[in-house]
């Protein structure tokens, strides 16, 4: 701290509050979107009907929002960023890869902020992610967000500070967060019932890790069989 900047002080009573209804309000426009898109279709779906629907004005939803993909989509951002504050509370002798898998893993089986598969319909909107462009457009924005911050705390947990030159963070993180989309998409793209959905995904995803494990080992031991 600066001797130029105020001591921070916690937040009071009035300001939990406030913080409160701005997460309720964008959370009711985020299920609103999701809710109507599924039910018209993206071409189908204004931001006056998610506004209306969510009991807000068009100009509230300017205010959490820049348009309706980005509003369907928020449940998936908030996914980036609990798997970020896990990566970032991981032990400082992991490796970088088994830490990222391990935020990953405490992700989905975290209780008290569940992951957004667990909501009705998440895997019929990642379906349709892959059939609109402008859904697409919108979730790959979202993923690579989260993974540059990935990046900056992989960085950050190996010392880096040039991660430009360091090819390590960046490599990691495509790798591990490129797992973990394979492993959504095999899932959205199943047929299993609602109630087997998280243990499915688990399962899934934790395979889809070892699958990288596998072919990574196998590389190598290929790589030092040439040399």
């Amino acid at each position: 701290m600066t001797a130029t900047e105020p001591p921070s002080r916690p937040a009071g009573p009035g300001e939990d509050r406030r913080r409160r209804k701005a997460r309720q309000t964008r959370d009711a426009l985020a299920a609103a979107a999701l809710e109507l898109i599924l039910e018209r279709g993206l071409a189908g779906t204004t931001v006056e009907a998610i506004a209306e629907r969510a009991d807000v004005t068009r100009r509230t939803f300017s205010r959490y929002f820049t348009g309706k993909e980005d509003a369907a989509l928020d449940f998936v951002r908030g996914d980036g960023e609990r798997i970020n504050a896990l990566l970032r509370a991981r032990p400082a002798g992991e490796a970088p890869l088994s830490a990222y898998r391990r935020a990953v893993r405490g992700w989905l089986s975290d209780q008290d902020n569940p992951a957004s598969h667990l909501r009705p319909d998440m895997r019929r909107l990642l379906v349709l992610v892959d059939r609109e462009p402008d859904l697409f457009a919108a979730y790959q924005r979202i993923r690579v967000d989260a993974q540059e911050e990935s990046a900056r705390i992989i960085a950050d947990r190996l010392g880096i500070a040039d991660d430009e030159r360091d090819v390590r963070p960046a490599v990691v993180v495509d790798a591990a967060a490129g797992v973990l989309t394979a492993a959504l998409r095999l899932w959205a793209r199943g047929t299993a019932g609602h109630a087997a959905d998280a243990a499915e995904l688990a399962s899934l995803v934790e395979r889809a890790y070892d699958a990288l494990a596998t072919e990574a080992a196998t590389a190598v031991a290929e790589s030092t069989t040439e040399e």
